[in-house]
């Protein structure tokens, strides 16, 4: 099994985190898209830990979030009268 270099692991980290999609990465670093979605998952988790590790008793009064606009099912303009109620914009 073949174990990707620290740079090029960089490389597709980096590369995700401006906004390519996963093929575009593939094409960009030559590093097929399984092994980028493993990576992708794996640094997640490593995030997920270090958070968890040093992220404690944080009060806050405010939270911001970007937001995210993403259909579900379908576009509103192609609903039916008969689709689940959570389907659309």
């Amino acid at each position: 099994m073949y174990t990707l270099a620290s740079e090029k692991k960089l490389a597709v980290i980096a590369s995700l985190l401006e906004g390519s999609s996963v093929r575009s990465t593939e094409r960009m670093t030559g590093v097929h898209r399984d092994t980028i979605c493993r990576l992708l998952v794996e640094t997640g988790e490593n995030c997920a830990a270090l958070l968890d590790s040093h992220i404690r008793n944080v009060h806050v009064k405010y939270i911001q979030a970007d937001e995210i606009w993403t259909y579900v099912g379908k576009k509103d303009k192609h609903l039916r009268v008969d689709d689940p109620p959570e389907y659309g914009n």
